[in-house]
């Protein structure tokens, strides 16, 4: 069912045209009523063709007039009266495509009233059209006339063939959108949509979608109900499942556990893809990572899965995983390189493998890649910030940054981006009150951006001036309190230092109203309850978050942790799976310098 088609076209035809058309049309449909019985006497024949046919010319003459007049005032822009005329010519006529005409009229003149007049005597004349039911079902739910429409509805779906069928009932939720009875509009759905609930072709669909539309009136616990009945009926369906990480995504009790069971049996891989992208938005790589490896698995030929996967293992410091899910990737999509969208992927892949081979010190091989991602991708900015990137790994910082300096800005947009990629670059090198005052500029431009004010703040402490950082953090948590990132900060760094205790887990507790699981949230907790002398409350947390996440500078915290409650035997444990994730980590390898450990020596 296609319910924004017969509703918005407009069939603007030259008036005379139509006109003459819709006459003609007049004519085929008398044409085509049953012949008259054959007469009794050749005498009377004549006179009574020749009576009705001077009657139907003169009904075709009126009518003709009647609808020209109507789409003449409709176009020189009176479409009430316009309306009126062509409503009065469908009712004479019995013509179900002046009914229509009528209708559109008064929708083109945005006259809900008067089309659901015209939409009612048209659906009044001709009670099994599929158009009058759609017309009068779409104008009843504009008007919020929801509980009249169930009956409408459910005439909609018995006459429509499976495939529109279930089409319609996935357009259902938007469709009712609007309405402001939303507990009203769900129950008349699910009232009309009855007879699918138990055919197991269309219930997954049916159910999937009184789901959502519970869930748009608050009722999460019968939206998880119906995302239960939905699964029951196919354990495999792809609405089914994006429902239950909608009400996951809600946080609706229990939607974690039925997803649980979905992902389990055989799920469609859109929905695993998408679980994933939710995991990564939660920062739950880990998870996301988990989930993107099944999915590589089991649909190897999804290009996109592994080239989020080889990002986060790019992000997690393991560039040899990267590095086959790279070629994965690659190997999919090369074919498809003069597709603009999979090219400009495929300069993303080539980009980071020129950051392993970087990482790796061979620089000629990074220099073939970035080549190729500017093949791919000609012009794009973050090759150029990368070639100058490389340049600054050589030593040569004057002229990578001349390189990102002598970049076109056509905008503000653009010179701020230039700004940036500047300030980064002084960033890795460790020049952080220049990369602070660059940074600055950028700033300068869009005052108000929080995120710009946050990276300030951590170049404020690089720099060794957290006097700075707490004032720029402040400042953020001031202008927005649901800032959790600059709340978390400036707690972490408070707890780091042993100073404000107190007021370091306030704003690490105001954090977590946000991020209840954020493992890095979770991590400053661990960390400021360990400086308050809760230690076994520190490890508790830590113990909860590293079994998820074995981040390196989280196992910097929890081995420390461990090492003071004498439990250095774990600690080292645990400090050795940090440096099998991030081998380079600066916060681990200050800890075990500070407290004289070496991770694998015998305790």
């Amino acid at each position: 069912m296609d319910y924004y088609g017969p509703m918005m076209q407009t069939h603007r035809f030259r008036a005379v045209a139509l006109a003459a058309v819709l006459a003609l049309q007049v004519h085929a449909a008398w044409a085509q009523s049953p012949a008259p019985a054959e007469p009794e006497s050749a005498a009377a024949l004549p006179a009574e063709k020749e009576d009705v046919s001077d009657e139907k010319a003169a009904v075709d003459a009126e009518l003709f007039y009647e609808i020209l007049v109507g789409e003449l005032t409709t176009g020189q822009g009176d479409p009430a009266s316009g309306y009126a005329l062509m409503l009065d010519a469908a009712r004479r006529s019995g013509q179900e495509q002046l009914y229509q005409r009528a209708t559109q009229i008064a929708l083109q003149s945005r006259s809900a009233e008067s089309a659901l007049i015209s939409a009612r005597a048209w659906k009044d004349s001709f009670p099994q059209s599929r158009d009058a039911n759609r017309y009068l079902l779409q104008i009843l739910v504009v008007l919020n006339q929801v509980d009249e429409t169930a009956g409408l509805l459910k005439q909609e779906l018995a006459a429509s063939p499976q495939r529109v069928k279930l089409i319609t009932l996935k357009a259902l939720p938007q469709i009712y959108g609007r309405v402001s009875d939303k507990t009203l509009a769900a129950k008349v759905v699910e009232e009309a949509s009855s007879d699918e609930l138990r055919n197991p072709a269309t219930g997954p669909t049916a159910w999937t979608t009184i789901g959502r539309m519970r869930l748009a009136a608050d009722n999460a616990a019968g939206a998880l109900e119906a995302a239960r009945n939905a699964i029951a009926l196919d354990p495999a369906d792809e609405g089914a499942g994006m429902l239950s990480l909608q009400l996951v995504d809600a946080g609706v009790s229990g939607a974690d556990r039925l997803l649980g069971t979905y992902l389990s049996g055989k799920p469609h891989p859109e929905v695993r893809m998408s679980y994933a992208r939710y995991l990564l938005q939660e920062r739950r790589n880990d998870e996301a990572r988990e989930q993107l490896e099944q999915l590589t698995k089991s649909n190897p030929e999804l290009a996109d899965a592994w080239l989020v996967l080889a990002s986060l293992n790019l992000q997690a410091k393991r560039p040899e995983q990267a590095d086959v899910a790279l070629r994965q990737f690659m190997t999919l999509s090369e074919p498809n390189a003069g597709n603009p969208t999979v090219a400009k992927a495929l300069s993303r892949a080539y980009l980071m493998e020129a950051q392993i081979a970087t990482d790796r010190a061979d620089y000629p091989a990074a220099q073939g890649w970035l080549a190729k991602a500017d093949k791919v991708s000609p012009g794009d900015f973050s090759v150029n910030v990368q070639q100058a990137s490389l340049l600054a790994r050589q030593g040569e910082l004057a002229k990578a940054r001349a390189l990102i300096q002598g970049l076109p800005a056509a905008n503000t947009d653009e010179m701020q981006r230039k700004l940036l990629a500047d300030a980064q670059l002084l960033k890795e090198a460790k020049q952080y009150d220049e990369a602070s005052k660059v940074l600055g500029q950028a700033i300068e431009l869009t005052p108000l951006d929080n995120d710009l004010l946050y990276e300030q703040a951590m170049l404020a402490e690089k720099a060794g001036r957290p006097e700075d950082m707490e004032r720029l953090l402040r400042t953020i948590i001031r202008r927005q309190p649901d800032y959790y990132h600059a709340s978390n900060a400036l707690g972490y760094s408070m707890a780091d230092r042993g100073v404000n205790l107190e007021e370091a887990r306030g704003h690490i507790d105001a954090a977590l109203v946000h991020a209840p699981e954020d493992p890095f949230i979770l991590d400053s907790k661990a960390w400021v309850e360990f400086r308050l002398g809760n230690t076994q409350e520190a490890l508790k947390i830590f113990e909860k978050i590293f079994a998820k996440q074995q981040d390196a500078e989280i196992a910097a915290h929890y081995g420390e942790v461990l090492w003071s409650a004498g439990d250095r035997n774990k600690a080292m444990a645990v400090w050795q799976q940090g440096l099998r994730s991030e081998p380079g980590n600066q916060t681990l390898k200050d800890t075990l310098k500070r407290l004289g450990a070496t991770p694998g020596a015998p305790q």
